[in-house]
């Protein structure tokens, strides 16, 4: 049977139609989800974009979370294993961050393909800057307190978008954008390789990922305000005080998220309908889920924040297989069950040491992961909040002190914690202990069972305890620190 892993970047949970959001327009995601087994508590663990990818590449722990940086050489991997057992692997992405600056997601697969231009990628080098067709000055922005000026390019404080703009510099038709040319390439590959039934695809696609620019007919979808054309004003991808912003404001923003999901919707459904017209839907499984949502305003402003909280953790797991068997489990999954998962399809089981769990047969058999409680966040430093502890019912702010934790119940946006101190407490300990053994250094466990007493551990240094490769800076600092040159 092939196998088909696909990774959407920022894709919240609760903005697919079949999650049950009556507002948003995915018709491609909601059908894929009526084919397929929907699993309604999937939390990412390592975050965000590459900790998590490499939580699904090696099926295992950082200690506790994997943090930033390239992906080691001596790792097992997904791709590895599937090969050894008669597989040809091939990644299609859109993500830079898996090859640019050595992070090392190539190497595992047997072929790789990159598709230029998103975020901070850097494919061009230009003196002569011409801004996206749909983009322009809008007069909502101009009388938001705080408003920035109209920025020009190249400018310090819009240094992601100085890369952004010559890598879409020739932009004209929808098939031009980053993302449709992602899926028309999958689309491709599965045309040229309709004879396969030992075939691993992994594609990664990084939108609905910042910034939120997506063609007028997406973002009218959501805001049709009179006067308004669905131009984007890239005032807001740099950073604006959310707090400030009048609700109007907020709307259109939030437009411009729910129309590039929207977007990555429309060209998913056009690698599923390859999937159809080359027999491969036949003979494939597809796994589809994202690795962290987003903050869409209504709380902790836009964009995505530390640690994660339910908007960024709640992330959508769905596995179509070609014998049409469907259903809905609201077991625990985090990603390093993709690894089980995807093995257990293949006809064989995960190396023993691995915490992966396959909860594909889990669910078709009735039966309930292992896994109690989900946790996501970063590794671990001196701030009031660490991590993030998710039960399915609750999600629980972990502080050292269970007094400071903030307690909210899913799909709420209020913290409990004060009216139930019963939850707050079980969670607590059911958190702290979920994290020393994922393998939390010993002397930040004994800080946090001591209820924070006495200062963060100074013999915790987080560079020490996960050092950087000799000579490694994040390719994307660079650009975010030390601008663009154009010339």
């Amino acid at each position: 049977m092939n196998i088909v892993l696909m990774i959407f970047d920022t894709l919240r949970y609760d903005y697919i139609g079949a999650n049950g959001n009556d507002w948003i327009d995915t018709p491609n995601l909601d059908a894929f989800a009526a084919e397929s087994w929907v699993f309604t508590n999937s939390y990412t663990s390592s975050y965000p974009t590459i900790p998590h990818r490499t939580d699904v590449i090696s099926g295992d722990y950082g200690e506790p979370f994997h943090v930033w940086r390239p992906l080691p050489f001596d790792v097992p991997t997904l791709p590895e294993a599937l090969a050894r057992l008669g597989y040809s692997t091939q990644l299609i992405h859109d993500t830079p961050h898996l090859v640019n600056g050595g992070h090392g997601f190539d190497f595992p697969f047997h072929s790789w393909t990159f598709v230029r231009g998103a975020e901070v990628d850097r494919p061009w080098l230009t003196d002569r800057l011409s801004t996206p067709e749909n983009w322009k000055q809008d007069p909502l922005f101009d009388d938001q307190p705080d408003a920035p000026p109209p920025p020009q390019f190249p400018n310090r404080s819009y240094n992601p978008i100085d890369a952004y703009v010559p890598a879409n510099r020739a932009r004209t038709k929808y098939e031009d954008w980053n993302c449709a040319r992602l899926f028309l390439t999958a689309r491709d590959f599965l045309h040229g390789n309709r004879g396969r039934d030992k075939m691993f695809l992994w594609v990664d696609c990084f939108d609905p990922h910042e910034p939120w620019d997506a063609p007028p007919e997406y973002v009218l979808k959501y805001d049709n305000t009179p006067g308004y054309d669905g131009s984007i004003d890239p005032r807001t991808f740099g950073g604006w005080r959310n707090n400030k912003l009048t609700d109007a404001a907020m709307k259109r923003i939030r437009a411009f998220y729910a129309a590039k999901v929207s977007w990555a919707d429309r060209w998913f459904g056009t690698f599923m309908e390859a999937l159809q017209e080359t027999g491969l839907a036949k003979n494939t499984a597809v796994i589809v889920t994202s690795d962290h949502g987003t903050n869409d305003g209504r709380v902790n402003g836009f964009g995505k924040k530390g640690p994660p909280r339910e908007g960024e953790s709640h992330t959508p797991f769905m596995v179509r297989l070609p014998d049409g068997g469907n259903g809905q489990s609201h077991m625990i999954v985090q990603p390093q069950d993709t690894f089980a998962t995807i093995l257990s399809i293949a006809g064989t089981k995960t190396p023993g040491n691995l915490d992966s769990h396959d909860v594909l047969s889990l669910a078709k058999s009735g039966k309930n992961s292992p896994r109690k409680i989900a946790i996501a966040g970063s590794p671990p430093s001196d701030r009031e909040i660490l991590f993030t502890a998710f039960d399915g019912e609750w999600s629980l702010e972990v502080a050292a002190k269970p007094e400071l934790c903030k307690l909210v119940k899913m799909g709420e946006l209020v913290d409990s914690a004060a009216r139930h101190p019963n939850v707050v407490e079980k969670l607590w300990e059911a958190a702290v202990d979920e994290y020393e053994r994922r393998g939390a250094d010993p002397a930040v466990v004994h800080w946090l069972r001591n209820r924070g007493v006495g200062p963060f551990p100074n013999m915790f240094i987080p560079h020490k305890f996960y050092p950087l490769p000799s000579g490694y800076t994040q390719y994307f600092n660079r650009l975010y620190h030390g601008g663009f040159p154009m010339g």
